[in-house]
């Protein structure tokens, strides 16, 4: 049986801008994880909502945001910027930390540039990151010195046929020197849009978070 969550929509400050999310807390959350959305994505994605909504039932708070204003979305160089968005991913990562009543042990799932920005943010973090799933991400362009320095357990999700993806997880996957894992999704391409295959990313990210952020 589910858990409800308190779910709301909120505004993030990060500098003299406001970037627009959605926080869902289930009642006594074991843990809260951020979401980093790929380019062209937003805090509506489908996909990233999907496996939010598996972290809630499993009694893990969630924030889904937008990292980038829809002026800066609409530029592909910013889009692109890791640098630009880890720094947003920490200043979020701060804010959660002054809203909740509780302090959580902290996660980070990334999709695409998402995955990047979040390992480049959780080995510059002064907050502890607890635990990283990455989503058909381009990790690798997080670049040698943040995946080498990483200390946050990792679990690299790519999907079977997605080959140029799993190429480049493999490649940032031999840098890592931190806990990690490469799961495979045998039959599915970089969305994940294969009957079952959502479902097995969401399951293997809760699998992930409740393992090194604590039982829900």
């Amino acid at each position: 049986m589910g858990i409800r969550s308190d779910t709301r929509e909120v505004v993030l400050p990060a500098g003299s801008l406001g970037l627009h999310g959605i926080l869902a807390l289930p009642p006594g959350a074991s843990a809260f994880v951020l979401f980093a959305h790929g380019s062209g994505s937003s805090r509506h994605s489908p996909r990233n909502k999907f496996v939010a909504a598996e972290l809630n039932r499993s009694g893990i708070g969630t924030l889904l945001m937008d990292l980038l204003t829809p002026e800066e979305d609409s530029v592909q160089a910013i889009r692109f910027d890791v640098g630009l968005l880890a720094g947003r991913l920490l200043q979020a990562t701060e804010w959660v930390t002054r809203q909740l009543a509780t302090p959580l042990p902290l996660g980070y799932f990334g999709a695409s540039i998402g995955a990047a920005a979040s390992i480049r943010a959780a080995s510059l973090s002064p907050i502890r990151i607890g635990a990283i799933v990455s989503r058909g991400g381009r990790v690798d362009l997080a670049g040698p010195d943040a995946l080498t320095k990483l200390p946050a357990p990792t679990l690299l999700i790519v999907g079977g046929l997605d080959t140029s993806v799993i190429e480049r997880n493999e490649f940032a996957f031999a840098m890592l020197a931190c806990a990690k894992e490469l799961a495979i999704v045998p039959g599915a391409t970089h969305l994940f849009e294969e009957p079952g295959a959502l479902e097995s990313v969401a399951q293997l990210a809760a699998q992930w978070f409740k393992r090194y952020l604590g039982s829900a």
